[in-house]
């Protein structure tokens, strides 16, 4: 197992979500610390609770009185013809919200089909000490200190630092071009759209993130991004990295620049290896015709002498594996386990010169 492997294997925080009422959640995070986060767009589906009123809602926050019956009808009238009404109050604790006051309105709303609703909302910060816990408080220190509204998600603590100083150092370059008046904050957005976009883009496309779950594209960008650009620690394999990622933060923007979305090159490369086969004489042919129907073989010939079969096989690797892991990975999961297959050599090509005959 690498490097890359070993780093991805370790627990993570696993967020789960149910729906107990607001003062158990409230008591459970021991969430009484609070900031007011002002007036925005919230997501229905994220309003799971009420503030003290749960006995005059059932659980779809259809009141349950005929007096509230008559101002639900009213508030939906009004919406419905566009008219304006003022905003929800909410409480947030993580990614939950929870009425204080307004849920005639919030079901009206619901009711009509939209998805978010306005809201004034005061975040009650979790202070328990759990990972899941941590982790936010570093994802909101994060997002509120550069005011980001989307932000990376990472399931390692500790973590957020490296893209502040990635942030930091990013304004830095700015501040010293000319004529340069930029803040800390512009800079973040910068950084946002013309770093970690792009590399997140390229990962997300190389389908890396299957080889480890519990994680995120958001932890591969870091690590990717901490070994180009901070530590610098040169590798026996995924050498053709570098090409596509510089060893420079700056670099790589620069180099970014002169690409679309649509044009962002592959995190893979073609490998060519050569098999030599040993098998039993009476499966030769089924052998011969297994191989022929692997995608992977591009010539199967059986031969005379001391090797039985010689095949050519064309895989595809992303830039952080090794080519020996990814034979073996290949050969393991199919030729080796056939019967009659004796034994198998591998032959990695230095340099290659193809004729065209054209």
């Amino acid at each position: 197992m690498n490097l890359f492997k070993k780093l991805f294997s370790r627990p993570t925080a696993q967020i789960t979500r149910n729906n107990p009422r607001f003062d158990e959640v409230r008591e459970d995070e021991e969430a009484f610390t609070s900031i007011d986060r002002g007036t925005s767009l919230v997501p229905l589906d994220l309003i799971v609770g009420s503030v003290g009123r749960y006995h005059d809602f059932d659980a779809k926050f259809s009141p349950k009185s005929y007096r509230s019956d008559e101002q639900l009808r009213s508030l939906t009238t009004a919406l419905s013809k566009g008219r304006p009404v003022p905003p929800i109050s909410l409480y947030q604790i993580k990614d939950s919200y929870y009425i204080l006051d307004g849920h005639h309105r919030f079901t009206a709303a619901k009711n009509l089909g939209h998805d978010k609703i306005r809201a004034c909302i005061l975040e009650l910060l979790p202070s328990k000490d759990t990972l899941e816990n941590k982790l936010y408080l570093e994802k909101i220190g994060f997002r509120d200190r550069f005011k980001l509204t989307n932000v990376p998600e990472l399931t390692e603590p500790g973590q957020y630092h490296y893209l502040n100083e990635q942030i930091e150092e990013h304004y830095l370059h700015l501040s010293t071009e000319p004529g340069a008046v930029i803040n800390p904050i512009q800079a973040a957005a910068d950084w946002y759209q013309t770093i970690y976009l792009p590399l997140k883009r390229l990962i997300e496309n190389s389908g890396l993130i299957t080889s480890f779950k519990g994680r995120t594209v958001d932890d591969l960008y870091l690590y990717i991004s901490l070994h180009q650009w901070k530590f610098g620690k040169s590798r026996q394999y995924g050498i053709g990295i570098d090409k596509l990622i510089p060893k420079n933060m700056e670099e790589f923007r620069q180099k970014m620049k002169t690409h679309k979305e649509q044009e962002y090159p592959e995190m893979k490369r073609e490998i060519i290896v050569f098999v030599l086969m040993n098998v039993e004489g009476r499966h030769e042919e089924k052998i011969m015709s297994r191989l022929e129907a692997l995608e992977e073989v591009r010539e199967a010939h059986s031969v005379h002498g001391s090797i039985d079969i010689i095949i050519r096989v064309r895989l595809i690797r992303d830039l952080l594996s090794s080519d020996a892991e990814l034979v073996s990975q290949f050969l393991t999961s199919t030729i080796r386990q056939w019967p009659g297959v004796i034994s198998t050599q591998t032959l990695l090509p230095g340099v290659s010169r193809i004729k065209n005959t054209t």
